[in-house]
């Protein structure tokens, strides 16, 4: 009679690692979620954070090394160039105007039940189109043309990253006190798309316990005893 092998462990850890894989990915989203809410605050600086807050998470799912705020730093200077300080200027501007449509809709004029729904669609769409943009590996410069297309050519991909920009925008309202955290599950949310889009070999190195755990696993069929004649 064969015995079955024992099922590898869901979570198993790396000779010296004091945490699990998971945890590994939590502590690192937290922490760039903190370092692109600081390089965040001048504003203008936006499109350059969350830039640099996706090419610091894809060198570490792809070269599988833990992720320093050094790290990140390096990736913010080398994006705060011109052209991302001008699409930091955008995002005021939009911001204004969203606000002033948001007080017309307010003000009960005529047509104001079909503007709010089509006023939250537009800013929907926008988040994901400026994530997807930063999301964009090195050998692409930010260029919104460029998260566009991806957006429009990868419908599966951009509905998952509205699912995200919805939740995270919940939990700023609800809990105030998580909106310097909610960055990095942001960036981490449109680096996870854009490898999955690209079908990059890294996006399987990213570490997903719940995946793992909840994966069946397949067992190996049972060899029947040969008859001695």
């Amino acid at each position: 009679m064969t015995q079955v092998p024992a099922l590898p462990p869901s979570d198993r850890r790396e000779p010296g690692e004091v945490f699990s894989a998971g945890f590994t990915l939590f502590a690192d989203m937290l922490l760039v979620g903190l370092l692109t809410a600081v390089a965040c605050l001048p504003v203008v600086t936006a499109p350059a954070a969350f830039a640099a807050a996706s090419a610091t998470l894809r060198r570490a799912a792809e070269d599988a090394v833990p992720v320093r705020a050094g790290t990140y730093a390096g990736h913010l200077r080398a994006r705060l160039t011109r052209g991302s300080l001008a699409g930091g200027l955008a995002v005021p501007l939009l911001v204004g105007i969203l606000l002033v449509d948001s007080a017309l809709v307010r003000a009960a004029l005529p047509g104001a039940d079909v503007v709010a729904p089509a006023l939250a669609l537009l800013t929907l769409g926008l988040a994901v189109v400026a994530l997807r943009t930063t999301a964009l590996p090195a050998p692409h410069a930010p260029s919104p043309r460029e998260g566009l297309l991806r957006s429009l050519a990868d419908l599966r991909g951009t509905l998952l990253l509205a699912g995200a920009v919805v939740l995270a925008a919940l939990l700023a309202w609800s809990i105030p006190v998580l909106i310097p955290l909610l960055p990095g599950p942001l960036a981490f949310a449109a680096t996870a798309v854009d490898l999955r889009f690209t079908g990059g070999t890294a996006c399987e190195k990213i570490p997903n316990p719940w995946v793992k755990r909840h994966q069946p696993h397949k067992r190996p069929a049972r060899r029947t005893p040969r008859t001695r004649r």
